[in-house]
């Protein structure tokens, strides 16, 4: 993958470091992916939390894609004007609002997650994976579409390092209780088995990879807060009054060989 297209502010100088392709390097991986990035509002509320990271959202809709690309570059011209006038004035103005890394650390691209995730990220390269209001397909033939099942859960397993995160938002409780069923941690009083269909189960499937995150450790987490106020279909929800189910899952150690 040619990342240096999406991340310029980050390519390696020196111009002999170079991937398998040929493509020129960054100085640091990418560590956050936003799966069904939407018109973009987690990439933008997370730039300035997590100034350090690079984060890439991934759409499949060409013109939401354009959207939020073109977002991203006025975003970054902004920034880099405001840079400019911080720097020639002695004193800042109180409009002055340069955030860190000037969003230079966000970025997007068009993919079919379902078919291409493991094509972009290799083993353990993402602490970060977000998958915010995703479509609930509510008919039962087609709960194969949806982005969270056994399967692709062990694909997002596979690029999480052990600690890492995903993090997931839905205004459906049936989805929620989707999300809960396939990653296999189930809470107290939480149903493990789905109401009136047969799942094939994948066998260990996803069990020994992922716990579920306390919900008082979610209350210290900014990243949490800006999942639910910032992205476009949060704010929706938000203004018809509806409810919001978060659930968080960290990546466990890879289980030791008998």
């Amino acid at each position: 993958m040619d990342w240096s297209s999406h991340f310029p502010a980050y390519v390696d100088t020196d111009p002999n470091k170079t991937n398998a392709s040929g493509a020129r390097k960054l100085v640091k991986d990418v560590e956050v992916v936003d799966i069904g990035c939407g018109f973009g509002g987690l990439l933008v509320g997370l730039a300035p939390v997590l100034p350090e990271m690079l984060m890439v959202g991934m759409e499949i809709r060409t013109q939401v894609l354009e959207y939020v690309t073109n977002r991203v570059h006025a975003l970054r011209q902004q920034q880099y004007h405001q840079q400019e006038e911080k720097t020639s004035t002695p004193t800042p103005t109180e409009n002055d609002k340069a955030i860190p890394g000037g969003y230079q650390n966000i970025s997007a691209l068009r993919s079919n997650t379902m078919k291409f995730f493991p094509n972009f990220f290799g083993r353990h390269q993402l602490s970060k994976i977000f998958i915010c209001f995703p479509d609930p397909h509510f008919k039962a033939r087609k709960h194969k579409a949806r982005i969270i099942s056994e399967s692709l859960n062990a694909e997002y397993a596979y690029a999480l390092r052990p600690g890492g995160m995903i993090y997931t938002i839905t205004d459906v409780e049936e989805y929620h209780r989707w999300i809960l069923r396939h990653f296999r941690v189930p809470r107290e009083g939480e149903d493990d088995e789905p109401e009136g269909e047969e799942e094939e189960r994948i066998e260990g499937g996803v069990k020994e990879l992922f716990e579920r995150v306390s919900e008082e450790e979610l209350r210290d987490d900014p990243c949490v807060k800006v999942m639910m106020e910032e992205t476009e279909e949060g704010k929706k929800v938000t203004r018809n009054k509806g409810n919001k189910y978060v659930a968080v899952f960290r990546r466990k150690k890879e289980p030791e060989w008998p």
